[in-house]
């Protein structure tokens, strides 16, 4: 099921957060979920979550609150959670190191598949101890189209971002995730998402010191 383009970019970002809340209901044998009760495992208030379900149509009637196994499994239709997303990453630093030991398969349906640094990097030619793959850079062309990977992560250096998300979309890459601090220019129809650590600090530290 693909996400409608007229949602607003806050409610698509709230989707995986509706899905991960709804799992959590379900694990401990919730049955139905009050507006109120989503709103606040969230920390928003209900009159988003009602405003947010809305553009999906009649997720629940008043009054009786919503069905979690039903919503839980429309989230999971939403976000493509049914079958396992593989992802490869790019930039085995720390960051990136990180992320290979990160399981995401324990959380949901998506995996890291495979890893790439330069050829030279002494990683390269070895697995994680998960299992998973690290290759040399230059051949990631390669193993893109015999895997059909659509997705990848970068945690590569400022300066080289914009020549490897190039390579990636070259072979076939449709949406990167990107921790490296600069915009990247895409073509259209490639999406990306910026994770800055960084600036997330320093806006929580700037929240931190208004509440003083």
């Amino acid at each position: 099921m693909a996400i409608d383009k007229s949602i607003p970019k806050a409610t698509a970002k709230r989707l995986s957060l509706y899905y991960r809340i709804f799992k959590r209901f379900h694990a401990d044998q919730i049955e139905k979920a009050s507006s109120k009760q989503i709103a606040d495992a969230m920390g928003i208030d209900s009159a988003t979550v009602r405003r947010d379900f809305s553009y999906f149509g009649e997720l629940g009637r008043r009054g009786f609150g919503y069905d979690v196994n039903k919503l839980m499994n429309f989230f999971a239709d939403l976000l493509n959670d049914h079958s396992t997303t593989n992802v490869l990453l790019v930039g085995c630093g720390n960051i990136g190191r990180a992320l290979l030991h990160y399981r995401f398969h324990d959380r949901n349906k998506m995996q890291i598949a495979m890893g790439f640094d330069i050829d030279s990097h002494p990683m390269v030619g070895t697995e994680t101890s998960d299992g998973i793959p690290i290759y040399g850079i230059s051949t990631i062309t390669d193993h893109i189209k015999k895997t059909q990977i659509e997705t990848a992560i970068l945690t590569v250096p400022s300066t080289q971002a914009q020549e490897v998300a190039d390579q990636l979309i070259e072979a076939g890459i449709r949406g990167i995730l990107s921790f490296s601090p600069v915009h990247l220019n895409v073509p259209k129809g490639i999406i990306v998402q910026y994770v800055d650590l960084t600036s997330e600090l320093q806006t929580l530290l700037y929240f931190m010191h208004q509440s003083h």
